[in-house]
């Protein structure tokens, strides 16, 4: 099988892996909280992880500024995660979603800034049309007929999400090709766990979901499981291709968040934050041309 190929399939799978994840991440956020549902989903994701790499995890050497950007790897991808369930939490998820395209264009505006990889003219322009179409997006168009201006709700978390999360990928990508994609995606989830016990220890959170519904339990277990394989098909992908043929179709995830949004959630958008959600989806489709 083709580098090609593999990257493609495996951009395929971390756009319907986190798309999923996304939808139901905004379902929860809103009943226990965004804390809560990613810690858990993380949590459920490490031990399904862990079964895995119990039967083919090898012996690696990592070198020391590996060992360094690990921890960070894994703050950078919390951070943008729980940025992007704050926005859920409190926004359209709809809206949301294609905001965090821009997560995209960070990680080729690193990708082509730090590690010398070049995009064509048509991804050039699929870049582009991301940008203009988040920024239509993000726009309330009814204060702006009333003559005042204000970003819809949830646009400022999705942005740093994006940022953060886009960051990761870079990181990711420099980490799977020196200790492979099961290794980084194991280091990288206790990484996170570790991250969010601190966190949660020194702000008081209550991480607890004791009270929370059976039906909850299991929902949020599931999104741990599609979210790690979605992160190591990505990992995977990343060990033989480029993170800039990668990054652009994974990212049109936010094409299986709205259509799910859409679909169950009833959720509505105007005429124009429409047409920006699909300028910037095709953007995310040109990107990867």
């Amino acid at each position: 099988m083709s580098s090609i190929l593999i990257s493609v399939l495996a951009g395929l799978g971390g756009m319907f892996g986190w798309g999923m994840y996304d939808f139901l991440a905004g379902v929860y956020s809103r009943t226990i909280g965004p804390y809560r549902t990613f810690f858990w989903s993380q949590t459920a994701g490490l031990l399904f992880l862990v079964l895995i790499a119990a039967t083919s995890l090898t012996t690696v050497k990592i070198s020391f500024p590996t060992i360094l950007l690990l921890p960070v790897a894994a703050i950078f991808y919390s951070a943008g995660y729980l940025f992007f369930m704050k926005g859920f939490k409190i926004g359209n998820m709809s809206l949301v979603a294609a905001i965090m395209n821009l997560w995209a264009v960070f990680t080729m505006a690193i990708a082509f800034l730090f590690m010398g990889q070049r995009l064509t003219s048509l991804q050039f322009m699929g870049v582009v049309m991301i940008i203009f179409g988040a920024i239509v997006a993000s726009i309330n168009w009814d204060d702006i007929r009333k003559k005042t201006f204000q970003l819809s709700v949830g646009v400022k978390e999705a942005v740093l999400g994006s940022f953060f999360f886009g960051s990761f990928w870079n990181m990711s990508e420099i980490i799977s090709e020196e200790i492979g994609w099961l290794q980084t995606t194991l280091f990288i989830k206790i990484g996170i766990i570790l991250f969010l016990l601190l966190l949660s220890l020194s702000a008081g959170r209550e991480i607890g979901v004791a009270k929370s519904l059976p039906k909850t339990k299991l929902v949020i277990i599931f999104m741990g499981i599609i979210e790690v394989s979605a992160v190591a098909l990505v990992n995977f992908g990343l060990t033989v291709g480029d993170a800039i043929l990668i990054t652009p179709i994974a990212s049109a995830l936010s094409v299986v968040t709205i259509a799910m949004a859409i679909i169950f959630l009833k959720d509505r958008v105007s005429r124009v934050q429409g047409i920006g959600i699909l300028t910037s989806v095709s953007g995310i489709i040109v990107t990867g041309v």
